[in-house]
């Protein structure tokens, strides 16, 4: 399964009403950390598909979302369980970074 492109009208339905946790990556065109990390989300969506729900959301598609997440740094990656954040990462991180997180929600 491929990542899932959110926006501010499908965000409820895709991450916050999910039966599984989901992986959300805030990012933009124009974000070099962003392309750095997006082959890792790209792995991630395929190693943890059916376990974890991976999308994207371009900060400048969903500015209403990524607001109400107070997004001030891109890369942000959260993952959401039950509708609520439970894990929060800044930056492009390594690989084995995002899976631990992930790994303690599952």
């Amino acid at each position: 399964m491929s990542e899932i492109i959110l926006n501010d009208g499908n965000f409820k339905q895709e991450v916050l009403d999910s039966t599984i946790p989901v992986l959300v990556d805030f990012w933009a065109e124009w974000c070099g950390p962003c392309r750095m990390i997006a082959p890792t989300i790209e792995e991630i969506a395929r190693e943890y598909d059916g376990k974890v729900k991976v999308c994207k959301l371009n900060v400048e598609e969903g500015q209403q979302t990524a607001s109400s997440y107070s997004i001030m740094n891109i890369p942000t990656i959260m993952i959401f369980k039950n509708g609520e954040v439970v894990e929060k990462v800044i930056g492009a991180v390594a690989k084995s970074d995002l899976t631990g997180k992930i790994d303690a929600h599952l």
